[in-house]
């Protein structure tokens, strides 16, 4: 299936979903940002997966181009089926793939899209490592960017490593992003804090009481959430 038919057929699976009920507190929950057709996860994911996974093997190069295509028309839904779509096959994406995806994720950027992508980024540069321990010097380039967005995935790229977490980064991630005010920043290392500490709570718990008041109440609350 090309691209084109990829899409179209995704705009009418979720054709007749669209529910103007629905449509209007979706928008109001993303403090209308983005427009929707109104149709809820459970009913896109049940109406779009079957196509998703129908499609075998797919090239890099189809998966970007699809996910860009979904990403610019103008329902935010569009934009979930293309996250969607790059989770399930990002075993056929390569480390050389992520800038791609994080310009994708500077375009109509909130944190819906931002974490989703996250994701998708981590489990590529997860299985690039196993081959390259470099591999992670693309967040770490991420890390320094001036859109804050890229700063929240490279903070939150390691979610659900456990023991394959780069513990030295985790806790330099932070420690260098906990001095900005920006709250989806800060909500980013307490998230990402409390993740690890599900593997390791008496290492989370050492770097945040090393840390201090370096550490924003919001950052360390969600830090400790889980471990006191």
């Amino acid at each position: 299936m090309n691209q084109h038919d990829f899409c179209d057929a995704v705009e009418a699976a979720l054709a007749t979903l669209g529910s103007a009920e629905r449509r209007a507190p979706m928008q109001a929950y993303m403090k209308q940002r983005f427009a929707f057709l109104g149709v809820q996860t459970p009913q896109r994911r049940a109406a779009t997966m079957p196509l998703i996974r129908a499609i075998r093997a797919p090239e890099p190069a189809w998966l970007l181009d699809t996910a860009t295509a979904l990403w610019q028309r103008k329902e935010r839904e569009y934009q979930y089926v293309a996250v969607d779509l790059l989770a399930r096959h990002h075993g056929q994406l390569r480390l050389a793939d992520v800038p791609a995806l994080l310009t994708l994720a500077r375009d109509k950027s909130w944190w819906d899209s931002v974490d989703g992508l996250a994701g998708v980024i981590g489990d590529v540069v997860r299985a690039a490592r196993s081959d390259d321990p470099r591999a992670q010097r693309v967040m770490d380039a991420a890390l320094e960017h001036a859109d804050f967005w890229l700063r929240r995935i490279a903070m939150l790229h390691q979610l659900g490593w456990r023991a394959d977490t780069d513990v030295e980064r985790l806790f330099g991630y932070a420690r260098q992003l906990a001095p900005e005010a920006e709250f989806f920043i800060r909500k980013a290392i307490g998230w990402a804090l409390r993740d690890f500490a599900r593997h390791d709570p008496a290492a989370v718990r050492g770097f945040v009481v090393q840390m201090g008041e370096a550490l924003s109440p919001l950052s360390r609350r969600e830090a400790m959430k889980h471990i006191g």
